[in-house]
């Protein structure tokens, strides 16, 4: 067995980082490219390597030298790489294919070891390495039988996303027998390479191949082994995230704040969303719309905001509309004088927008559970004067819930004392007994109020980033809007907008779902011995982390066991170093899920 390696090409998607170099001699996390593939190989046993070179192939040659860990390098050089693809690459290294079994490889790829021990460890001659098809993958797919072989190459121009659910990528590693080469590969890749060119990929002989009668093309599935393309500055960072430690990899994803569809095996339990909305019928309208929505601009913060007072009730001139309710934190934050009044720990965007000199903050005890009323409110800061209080409810992370008399009482309170309060709502429809303070009316008689919403948490639809805030009068929201941009909203966020109202009855079903299971998994979740668990009127659920456990290292337990994210609260202000994560409350066999990787941690 040998291997072969394409690195003729110049990478120009990586832009400066292949300035002067090719791309094998990429660096990932420390370690090029072609550095790592090569020790790979040669700790499969294989005697010799040939590598095609092109683009800095002298700077290539000069880094590898002619043996790497005991492995023989060979070198071809493709001359006229700027003007070909890799089927002309793969053509000079033709007599080569025929001299032995080969590994096939193409160099901008980054993979776990695992993956060149099941290849060599598969029965069959001629093994293309796959895996199913995810959003992030691109390039050549394989459609399979149910034996594993190969019907057909689908190549790029040939792509069909109706079809994704029968596609396979093809990871560009196979392994091509000795007789495969001489009698059937390389014959077709010269009469298709003479035949149109060579600016055309060497896939496409493949594509050929599988026409014939006979079988000759297996597919190797692959079941979770990690491996990457790296085509451009993006690829790398994935890249680097997927193949670092995982104490690192941790840090590196929360540090991502989202995107985490790129990551397929990854079990989110940091964001939060509402699992059970919106229901299949509001997806199929959104989709059906898809099109105009993606061509149209969509309407200004107007429009938008009167879309948001039909949706919620509210009077017409009285609400902002955000990109997220982090947008209207940030303009309100900056809105704001004098002292602020929070309820440590918290969500941060809000004491972030301002300096520390500023905030006034109450910090519930820890040894009840963080719970509060309004009355500990009040007495706090009677003492502690504020111009402004937040109060978000129920609180992120602890999820304390004031009912409706105790931030009426708040409201009569700070109306007294002239001071402004700011009610955030963005969990209380996950509330048992839910309420809302979004009420036009009740704004008006008390105008030092104002509340916010997060849409894209209550409503399942983060990837819009929709976030409300109501005023007690159209002079307030359009301060609040002068600070936003015109088109803050795109066409489908407003589309949403457009269409939510009609689908409450199903919106109320899914936050009623999701305090039924909160309850459930909360349960649950007590039953785990290192685990102290707080109540919750939200779709999260705070725990302490008990001895001798720590926060940080059940956080790296659960990934490393199940790609399970947890959110470790530790750091935050108000926790003074003590050990708590964050759980989301999502669908049942999602929670199901991470309760078996947690009691599998409790059984060793």
């Amino acid at each position: 067995m040998q291997g072969l390696i394409l690195a003729a090409g110049m990478g120009k998607r990586l832009k400066e980082l292949t300035r002067d170099n090719t791309k094998c001699m990429l660096e990932v996390n420390g370690v090029r490219l072609i550095d790592r593939v090569l020790s790979q190989l040669a700790k499969l046993g294989l005697k010799r390597t040939v590598l095609v070179t092109g683009y800095e192939g002298a700077k290539l040659r000069k880094h590898v030298g002619r043996k790497w860990d005991g492995m023989r390098i060979d070198y071809i050089e493709n001359p006229i790489y700027d003007k070909t693809n890799n089927i002309y690459s793969l053509s000079l290294a033709a007599d080569e294919l025929c001299k032995d079994d080969t590994l096939l490889l193409e160099s901008d790829l980054i993979f776990e070891d695992s993956i060149l021990k099941k290849v060599l460890s598969d029965s069959h001659a001629n093994v293309a390495v796959v895996d199913a098809f995810q959003s992030w993958m691109d390039g050549t797919c394989v459609t399979i039988d149910e034996n594993n072989l190969i019907k057909r190459f689908v190549p790029k121009k040939d792509f069909v996303y109706e079809e994704i659910p029968s596609y396979y990528k093809t990871v560009n590693i196979y392994k091509f027998s000795k007789e495969f080469s001489k009698k059937d590969y390389v014959p077709f890749l010269k009469a298709y390479s003479k035949a149109l060119g060579d600016n055309e990929y060497y896939e496409q002989v493949l594509r050929v191949v599988t026409l014939l009668d006979k079988p000759l093309m297996h597919a190797l599935p692959l079941s979770g082994e990690k491996w990457y393309e790296i085509d451009d500055i993006q690829d790398l960072d994935i890249a680097e995230t997927m193949f670092c430690p995982p104490e690192e990899q941790i840090e590196r994803l929360a540090k991502r704040y989202g995107g985490y569809w790129r990551y397929p095996h990854l079990k989110d339990y940091t964001y939060l969303v509402n699992p059970y909305f919106p229901p299949p019928k509001m997806r199929a309208e959104l989709k059906n719309s898809f099109d105009v929505l993606l061509e149209n601009y969509p309407s200004g913060q107007r429009v938008n905001a009167l879309l948001a007072a039909k949706t919620f009730g509210l009077k017409v001139g009285t609400v902002a509309v955000g990109n997220g309710a982090a947008e209207i934190i940030q303009a309100w934050m900056g809105l704001l004088a004098g002292k602020i009044g929070f309820v440590y720990p918290t969500f941060e965007e809000y004491p972030n927008r301002i300096e520390a000199s500023r905030r006034v903050v109450y910090t519930p005890s820890a040894a009840n559970g963080f719970r509060y009323s309004a009355a500990d409110l009040i007495e706090f800061f009677g003492k502690n004067s504020v111009s402004s209080i937040i109060l978000i409810n129920p609180d992120n992370p602890s999820g304390n819930f004031l009912p409706k008399k105790d931030v009426l009482k708040l409201v009569s309170w700070t109306k007294r004392k002239g001071i402004r309060l700011l009610v955030d709502e963005s969990f209380v429809d996950f509330a048992a007994q839910p309420y809302t303070m979004l009420d036009s009316d009740f704004l008006a008689k008390n105008v030092h109020v104002n509340v916010m919403k997060s849409v894209s948490k209550s409503y399942g639809v983060p990837g819009l980033r929709l976030g409300i805030m109501a005023c007690p009068n159209e002079l307030q929201a359009q301060l609040v809007q002068q600070h936003l941009s015109i088109w803050n909203i795109n066409s489908f966020g407003e589309f949403f907008l457009q269409i939510a109202e009609k689908y409450a009855p199903e919106y109320s079903a899914a936050c009623r779902k999701i305090a039924e299971e909160r309850t459930r998994f909360a349960a649950e979740l007590a039953k785990i011995d290192f685990l102290q668990v707080f109540p919750s009127d939200a779709n999260y659920i705070l725990c302490q982390v008990k001895k001798p456990w720590t926060a940080k290292h059940l956080m790296l337990e659960l990934w490393t066991r199940a790609e399970c994210l947890i959110k470790d609260c530790s750091t935050k202000k108000g926790f003074e170093g003590e050990n708590y994560i964050r759980l989301a409350v999502k669908s049942k066999s999602d929670n199901d899920e991470l309760l078996k990787a947690l009691r599998c941690i409790t059984r060793g």
